[in-house]
């Protein structure tokens, strides 16, 4: 189909009129050669046959270079096509053979070769075309006078005008004799595509300058191409004229296209990936990179665009040094991005981490997240045991640490190589935590803070005389609520509706323990709350936190609100759905009479999440404390639970967008519903 002209401006330049092609009109293909020889093309196409070899009987007319420029075929004025003109340059090859014998031949052969050297030379020369879903041969026939045939002269051009292409095709083109006399020539050559896009930067923000001339309409739409070879859309406008559209650094990642199409009937759209290779653009999709944990054993990697990963479990300790690979005996896998995988552990720990890294570029982490610390608290003192198998049944132990894995026993430094002995009878004695069990041997977790407490003990005595001593001299001189300056408590009180918002609760839990917070959660408790009983745990953790001038977290959810009403009489029972560690039940009895009496303000924070809960439902009696919605209203949040007195969390803003980077990622998988389309805010950032 004829290409609009729309396109053709676009890949040839802005101004129809300084267009430097040449523009052939007719839909006719034609034929021309240089003066003094006489060509003439064959009607219709003909089968593309390419025969072997002859023998040359004489002088005869051979291509000997092979060229290609493009042109327009216009049906119209506004409607061409793009076309590939052929010039073949032609030159005689070959000579006539002079008689074997001359007497045998006498007289009679003389005037018949006279003739034929006085006669003129013709050749019928093929042009063959392929480009994608097109095959074409035509047949030109050209005649050269006697006069000019002489052997290895050059004679002349033949021109054929042309061969309809489309833009961005590659093409490939043959020419020979029929017969053929000699190799035939080829070329190859990439036609252009759109250069229609230029991309400038300014800042944070990125210009994609659409150069397409005015008054002309085209769809655009940006979207991700996904290796499945689905497309995602992003971003979609019908527009007229030159636009500049304007998009965050942030928004660039590999796999983001532009596709362009004049707005008419059955259009030919056009593609580009401009940022496959963008430094930036990888950088960005590793940030947006996830890792998200679906179950006790199950992961995904999320990331927007399906980049090439191996990922492994590594153990962090709780030092600060580099995480430790678990290889061997758990060697890297790769990854399907935006795919559920399964994790080779028994058990999960919070020590246990998640490294990814690109395909063969071992020398940097990408990505590294602690999947379990939400649910099972934060990092813990634990030694890592690697048990491997070797032959005839025999095992070794090696405790992992930073400067690699120490054999137990061993004469070594270290502190597991001191703690060796102890090890081994903990694991003897089945106190350490089997975390992964294979062919090859297995994995264990050992606690060592009774080791590490036992070797201490005289030391920690002295400085606790010292530190008694030290705040009995403080106490002197400062008044009781300076002299509690420092880190602030929080006790975090929620009722357990379902496991999906004690992840949320476990999430900010976590979150809110990296900043100047001791946090205290039943999540992080089960051993002491099932020991003591919820009621009990939760009189001691509320006494505790507000003796040091904390503050009590109540997260008000629907149950939460279901029961306050209950306990309030103003509804209906709440239905006993809750487990047996759910101290939230518990938690009413102390604190409904500190907002009866009044003495909530100062001591109570509470909270609830956007899209679970709106703040109207938490009844009127709560609503005496500071009530905030998450994460929207995060940074008055964390400026109520910061108190007067207790150490600065540094800027608010920075504390609140880390938070919310915590909290987000729950919240959009747990309770937000799946997108229907492009949000507001995205599409009025583009515009």
């Amino acid at each position: 189909m004829p290409v609009p002209w729309f396109l053709l401006s676009l890949a040839l330049g802005r101004n129809p009129a300084v267009i430097s092609l040449e523009r052939i009109v007719g839909p006719q293909d034609a034929a021309r050669c240089s003066p003094g020889l006489s060509c003439h093309l064959w009607d219709g196409d003909m089968l593309c046959l390419l025969g072997s070899i002859e023998a040359a009987p004489g002088p005869v007319l051979v291509p000997t270079h092979l060229q290609a420029e493009l042109v327009l075929r216009c049906h119209q004025e506004t409607s061409c096509d793009l076309c590939v003109r052929v010039t073949v340059q032609l030159a005689v090859h070959g000579h006539w053979e002079e008689p074997e014998d001359e007497e045998k031949s006498g007289e009679a052969a003389e005037p018949e070769l006279k003739e034929l050297r006085n006669a003129s030379l013709q050749a019928q020369v093929v042009l063959s075309f392929q480009a994608y879903s097109t095959a074409r041969c035509v047949l030109l026939e050209v005649q050269v006078p006697a006069a000019r045939v002489q052997s290895g002269q050059a004679v002349g051009s033949l021109v054929f005008d042309c061969f309809e292409a489309a833009l961005g095709a590659e093409v490939r083109i043959w020419s020979y004799t029929q017969p053929r006399y000699q190799k035939e020539l080829n070329l190859m050559q990439q036609l252009p595509v759109l250069p229609w896009l230029n991309v400038s930067t300014d800042g944070d923000s990125v210009h994609l300058v659409l150069n397409v001339s005015e008054e002309q309409h085209f769809g655009l739409l940006l979207y991700w191409n996904q290796v499945q070879g689905s497309l995602k859309p992003w971003w979609h406008r019908n527009l007229t004229g030159p636009q500049t559209i304007t998009l965050n650094q942030t928004d660039l990642v590999p796999c983001l296209c532009i596709q362009m199409w004049p707005l008419e009937p059955d259009p030919v759209r056009t593609s580009i990936c401009p940022f496959k290779e963008d430094p930036q653009a990888h950088r960005n999709v590793w940030r947006a990179a996830r890792v998200q944990l679906l179950s006790t054993k199950s992961w995904r990697l999320d990331m927007p665009c399906s980049l090439p990963a191996e990922v492994m479990l590594c153990w962090q300790s709780p030092g600060g040094d580099p995480c430790q690979p678990l290889m061997p005996p758990l060697s890297p896998e790769n990854v399907t991005v935006n795919k559920a995988s399964e994790f080779p552990v028994v058990e999960g720990h919070p020590n246990l981490c998640v490294q990814v890294r690109k395909v063969r570029s071992w020398e940097k982490v990408q990505l590294q997240e602690c999947l379990w610390s939400d649910s099972l608290g934060p990092l813990k003192d634990d030694v890592l045991l690697v048990e491997t198998q070797g032959s005839q049944h025999n095992r070794s132990l090696c405790a992992l640490e930073p400067t690699g894995c120490t054999p137990l026993p061993s004469r070594a430094t270290t502190r597991a190589a001191h703690l060796g002995e102890q090890l081994l009878e903990d694991l003897q004695s089945g106190q350490c935590l089997k975390l992964w069990n294979g062919d090859l041997g297995a994995l264990w977790a050992c606690p060592v803070d009774k080791y590490v407490h036992r070797r201490w003990a005289l030391v920690w005595l002295a400085c606790l005389l010292l530190a008694a001593v030290l705040l009995f001299l403080l106490l002197l001189r400062k008044d009781r609520g300076k002299a509690a300056a420092g880190v602030r408590a929080a006790l975090l009180l929620y009722s357990a509706d379902n496991t999906a918002f004690e992840s949320l609760v476990g999430s900010l839990a976590t979150a809110l323990s990296r900043l100047p917070l001791r946090v205290a959660v039943d999540l992080w408790s089960r051993r002491e709350l099932s020991a003591q009983g919820p009621l009990a745990w939760l009189h001691a953790q509320r006494r505790q936190t507000l003796q040091e001038r904390g503050v009590v977290v109540l997260l008000f959810s629907p149950g939460a609100v279901a029961l306050c009403r209950e306990w309030l009489q103003d509804g209906p029972p709440a239905p006993r759905a809750h487990g047996p560690h759910d101290a939230f039940a518990a938690s009413l009895s102390c604190v409904l009479p500190d907002f009866l009496q009044g003495r909530a303000s100062g001591r109570y924070v509470g909270a609830c999440f956007d899209g679970l809960l709106a703040l109207d439902a938490v009844p009127s009696l709560f609503r005496a404390a500071p009530l905030f919605s998450l994460p929207s209203q995060l940074r008055g949040f964390l400026s109520a639970l910061q108190g007067p007195c207790a150490a600065r969390f540094g800027r608010l803003e920075d504390s609140a967008e880390q938070v919310a980077r915590a909290l987000q990622p729950v919240l959009d998988s747990c309770f937000r519903p799946p997108p229907r389309g492009l949000g507001p805010e995205l599409e009025a950032g583009l515009e």
